[in-house]
Order: structure tokens, then C-alpha cells, then sequence
């Protein structure tokens, strides 16, 4: 009896369309080659198992031609199977008949059940399954290889990428000269260390030849230190790491004038405290 070849067996245990009438006949008459089947898809189970929940990220298009050119593989296995693009069916292969039972593309727990109503014949005893060639265990070690390097890189970038989050925040209210005014002040700090402060001012109006400028301030009101100018109603700014934000809690936001003068000119537009509760 001539059986179904290596490479269909694998494509068959991987959820692929089994082919032709014939290979389907062979497959519900063959033991060893449903035998076959059921152990390699029991292999595709455990590299489906192994993949962490959420979007995964195609790897390169090169990757399995690479694979493909190494083993020497046909050119029935030669469409990436990472890609949703499957080589078509031969111009024999017809829809499967309606008598024979098909094992359906899906999950490796169907096609398991299908192969193993195909050996429940009386001599299974007898069963000698074939040795499975050297090119057909590196397709479904490549195939879960792939799989599990792909979900061990998704869950790697969700575990090591810090994650930011908002420490403090203010409400900055507004100076008698500017009773219109009104702004927000949060700090943030990206997971490693590195903290921003971001502003927004609303109700002000930008005189000609002034620009503003954002600082901390020491809450005695002896100390302070420019963070930068702001240039539109919001901006983020970077704190310096020696700064003791727990010293430093008043942010504030002045009108400077174009002067030379890099002190703090007195016409601060709004000030508030930084709550870190």
C-alpha cells in the first residue's frame, strides 16, 4: 500500500486541507497513517498552547523561506504558515466525498478526534507507525518554534516595558493681576525613574515681547528653578533628577520679559502645590 507522504501527513496535523478524495480514503483506511496524524497533532497542540493571549507580531517575511531553503522543501510548503496566503490545491484535489469523513482545518483537537475514529479498527494492536522523516520533524519543530518565540516576545515586551504613572498633581490658581487665568500641573514618572511635569494654562493672553516661563519652587519661596519656557497653553518638561520634589512642591508659571535677566521677574500668573496623596 502506497501511504500519504510526510509533508501531507504534517500539513494535515497543522489544520491544512487534506487534498483529493483519495488522500482522505487513504487516511480513514490507513492506520498507520492516522496514527500518523493523531501524534503530530498532538505536537501542534502544544505550540498552540504555549502562545500568550493579545496581538502577536508577524516576524519577517524572510524567516520561513530561510527554513524552506534550509530543509530543501517542496514547494507544496513553500507560503510562509505565519501569513494567512496557503499555496492553492493541486488541479486533482476536488471537494471531499460525502461519504468519508474529513478532518476539518482548525484547532488540533478535531483533527485528533478524526484520526482517531480512522484507527479504531479491531487490529490496532498491529499498528506499526511509520518512522517519520528527518525533514518532517524540523516543519513541526520550526512550526512551533516559531509560534512559541512569537508569544514569548509579546509576553516579554508587556513584562519588561515600564509603564507610566501620575505621582502628584496641582490646580494652579490664578495671581490678582491675572484673574482669568487658570491652570493644571501633573508629574509623571515613566517606571524608571525619569519624571516630567506637564502643565496647561488657559485664560491668559501673551503679551508682545514676554514670553512665559515654568518653575519649582521651595515652599519658603527662597529657592527655585526654571524648568523651561512654556510656549503654547500646555508643555512637558523634564525634571532633573536631584531635584527633591518633596522641597520643591509649588509650581509656578510667570510673564518674563525679553531682558537678559534670567531671574524670576515677580508677575507670576498662577501658582499651586503639588498633592503626591
Amino acid at each position: 500500500m502506497s501511504h500519504l507522504d510526510d509533508e501531507r501527513i504534517a500539513l494535515i496535523a497543522m489544520g491544512e486541507p487534506a487534498g483529493s478524495d483519495a488522500d482522505m480514503e487513504h487516511l480513514v483506511e490507513c492506520e498507520n497513517c492516522a496514527a500518523e496524524v493523531a501524534a503530530m497533532s498532538r505536537v501542534a497542540l502544544v505550540a498552540r498552547s504555549s502562545v500568550v493571549e493579545g496581538d502577536l507580531e508577524s516576524p519577517p517575511a524572510d524567516v520561513w523561506s530561510r527554513i524552506h531553503g534550509e530543509l530543501g522543501l517542496t514547494s507544496a510548503v513553500a507560503a510562509d504558515p505565519a501569513s494567512d496566503v496557503h499555496p492553492p490545491e493541486s488541479e486533482s484535489a476536488s471537494a471531499p466525498a460525502a461519504s468519508a469523513p474529513v478532518p476539518a482545518a482548525g484547532p488540533a483537537t478535531a483533527i485528533e478526534a478524526d484520526a482517531a475514529e480512522a484507527v479504531a479498527p479491531r487490529h490496532r494492536s498491529r499498528v506499526r507507525p511509520r518512522r517519520r522523516s528527518s525533514a518532517t520533524m524540523w516543519i513541526l519543530a520550526a512550526s512551533m518554534a516559531l509560534v512559541v518565540a512569537i508569544g514569548a516576545g509579546v509576553w516579554i515586551a508587556r513584562t519588561l516595558t515600564p509603564s507610566s504613572a501620575v505621582i502628584a498633581s496641582a490646580e494652579l490658581a490664578a495671581f490678582p493681576d491675572h484673574p482669568d487665568a487658570e491652570g493644571q500641573a501633573r508629574i509623571d514618572d515613566d517606571g524608571d525613574g525619569r519624571r516630567t511635569l506637564t502643565v496647561t494654562l488657559d485664560g491668559d493672553e501673551l503679551v508682545a515681547g514676554d514670553y512665559r516661563e515654568v518653575w519649582l519652587i521651595r515652599e519658603d519661596g527662597q529657592a527655585l528653578i526654571s524648568l523651561g519656557v512654556l510656549d503654547d497653553s500646555s508643555g512637558t518638561f523634564r525634571v532633573p533628577d536631584s531635584v527633591d520634589l518633596d522641597e520643591y512642591r509649588l509650581v509656578d508659571i510667570s510673564f518674563e520679559p525679553v531682558d537678559g535677566d534670567p531671574a524670576h521677574s515677580g508677575d507670576s500668573i498662577v501658582r499651586g502645590e503639588l498633592d503626591f496623596a
